[in-house]
């Protein structure tokens, strides 16, 4: 069986799904012989599996240092190596500091098989690594054996998801419920999700369409011995990202103790960074150095005597810093009240403790913004600045993939041609503004409630089911006229319980009969169907006003 110093190691990168950036590479083990799972299971039936384990990650290190990466380096343990006393991994620290790897710029993933020992001990080992500086993560889950107790309360980073609960996406209204699931629960704890093995479209829309932000897989990029970031083709943006930590890059970092000299010896670095982050024993920033104005400083006319050996603070400023679950907004806001020589740096990305977690660059941030704004103006209605029907598909197929009832409704103006060819097609698009607004008005009080406008007078809605009164009441109430002449609307509704409706192409097919029922009702109308029912209930019409038996309206839950 091949020994750790023997094998070799491919690198496979991991990518943000909002910037389309590789954010870190993962380690992953190639024996010459067998499997690592294989060399893994000798060792552990020797009694040598915390030796071998922390002899391949050391080996990880040595090899990946050749190639110069700047980003986080993933590196796999088993969580029973956990147990090992600190000493046991020096192995791993000396091979860090011996490439000039920092333990904060390293994240460890723990893996399977996690019921060897007991789960306090596994959060205990956890901790001494933490101590150490390393970031954590727990890979493997959805497949081996990881306990509620201890993802409850392990002190990592990272979740990474496995392949096999992502495969089943985007169909399998349960690998879409655990996603979910995962996601609530990391946004409440300030971790972060991880998708791996994404090898499809499919898989890759479906994994975005529900907010996971880091993804890895075949699809984007395969394990390969050399990686060459400078050649790694980027994905594309969402243009959707609503957090600046969706930016983050990699700090460069020195105690807050640093002198000018250490400061400018990587500043002039061919690949130096735009700036330094001096940090306290917690990863705290302290100070911060812009690259252009602090080599000026130590370059100009007796700089280097005046500076080398001094602290590094002198020369720096106080840093920027913002919270990762900042917004894009507020961080341009923070950048626009700065200083005005200053509106270029680095700003330090913190944690809730204050803690340095990387930085963002004002022109990446400026771009994304700028993109997504594009993006999202190109799908916008000119009329009525409404998205169209992909947006709606996508939260109805949301809907019915987490099992909610809902109402789907398609809202359409009676004799929309005979305004056009009656008062001109300018009146016409005035009466379909206000409609726009109007929508858009209920959309931003009703908290579940969805628009879009499909083209000319149609508009769709997804709402819940205690919402749809409180439409249909808006839009049905209001005397809509064009120059003078009264118009009527009509309001077809489809109400989508639990396992009745498949997708949204079911949902736009069963609403279209259900539209010509609406018309053929006097007056502005609103009716209602379910799926696998043929009766149609006529809650509105006869002159657009309530019928005496429905004044009081209320739909069902009983879908």
């Amino acid at each position: 069986m091949t020994t750790p110093r023997a094998v070799r190691f491919a690198f496979q990168p991991l990518y943000s799904l909002h910037t389309g950036g590789v954010v870190a590479l993962e380690a992953l083990a190639r024996p010459g012989r067998g499997t690592a799972h294989q060399l893994l299971a000798k060792a552990r039936r020797e009694g040598r599996l915390s030796e071998v384990d922390i002899a391949l990650a050391a080996s990880a290190v040595l090899q990946e240092s050749r190639q110069h990466n700047p980003l986080p380096l993933h590196l796999n343990l088993s969580a029973p190596t956990l147990a090992a006393p600190a000493s046991a991994f020096e192995p791993l620290t000396d091979a860090l500091a011996e490439t000039g790897r920092r333990t904060r710029d390293v994240v460890l993933e723990i893996g399977p098989p996690f019921s060897h020992a007991p789960a306090e001990e596994t959060i205990e080992g956890m901790r001494r690594l933490g101590e150490l500086g390393f970031r954590l993560a727990l890979d493997g889950l959805g497949h081996g054996d990881l306990p509620l107790v201890l993802l409850t309360a392990a002190p990592v980073d990272l979740l990474k998801l496995d392949r096999s609960v992502l495969r089943k996406l985007p169909g399998d209204p349960g690998a879409v419920a655990v996603v979910e699931a995962l996601l609530l629960f990391t946004s409440r704890t300030n971790v972060r999700l991880v998708a791996t093995g994404i090898e499809t479209e499919e898989q890759l829309d479906a994994t975005r369409g529900l907010g996971v932000r880091i993804a890895q897989g075949n699809l984007f990029a395969r394990p390969g011995v050399e990686h060459d970031l400078a050649q790694a083709t980027p994905l594309k943006s969402t243009g959707q990202a609503q957090r600046i930590e969706d930016f983050l890059r990699p700090a460069a970092t020195l105690p807050e103790t640093a002198t000018c000299d250490d400061v400018r010896q990587i500043l002039v670095a061919e690949d130096g960074p735009s700036g330094i982050v001096g940090v306290d024993a917690l990863n705290r920033p302290q100070w911060s150095v812009d690259r252009t104005r602090f080599l000026v400083a130590v370059t100009g006319l007796y700089g280097h005597a005046l500076h080398a050996k001094r602290p590094a603070a002198r020369l720096a400023d106080t840093p920027h810093t913002i919270h990762a679950d900042a917004s894009a907004l507020e961080f341009l806001e923070l950048v626009t009240d700065a200083a005005w020589g200053r509106t270029g740096d680095d700003v330090v990305v913190v944690d809730g403790g204050g803690r340095c977690r990387g930085v963002v660059q004002v022109t990446e941030v400026v771009r994304g913004v700028a993109e997504a704004k594009v993006e999202e103006a190109v799908a916008l209605s000119p009329l009525t600045r409404l998205p169209g029907s992909d947006t709606l598909a996508r939260d109805v197929d949301r809907r019915i993939a987490a099992g909610e009832q809902f109402v789907a409704g398609w809202l359409d103006v009676d004799s929309f041609k005979t305004v056009n060819d009656t008062a001109g097609f300018a009146v016409g698009d005035d009466l379909i503004r206000t409609l726009g607004r109007t929508l858009s008005e209920l959309e931003s009080r009703l908290r579940r409630m969805r628009v879009s406008h499909v083209g000319g007078d149609d508009f769709l809605i997804a709402c819940d089911l205690d919402e749809i009164a409180t439409v249909a009441a808006a839009l049905l109430d209001t005397p809509w006229s064009a120059e003078g002449m009264p118009v009527t609307v009509s309001l077809a509704t489809l109400v989508c319980g639990t396992r009745t409706i498949g997708s949204y192409r079911d949902a736009s097919r069963l609403l279209a009969p259900l539209k010509k029922r609406a018309k053929a009702v006097a007056g502005s109308s609103w009716v209602l169907g379910r799926p696998g029912s043929d009766r149609v209930e006529v809650l509105r019409g006869i002159g657009g006003h309530p019928m005496p038996e429905q004044r009081a309206v209320s739909v069902s839950r009983s879908a």
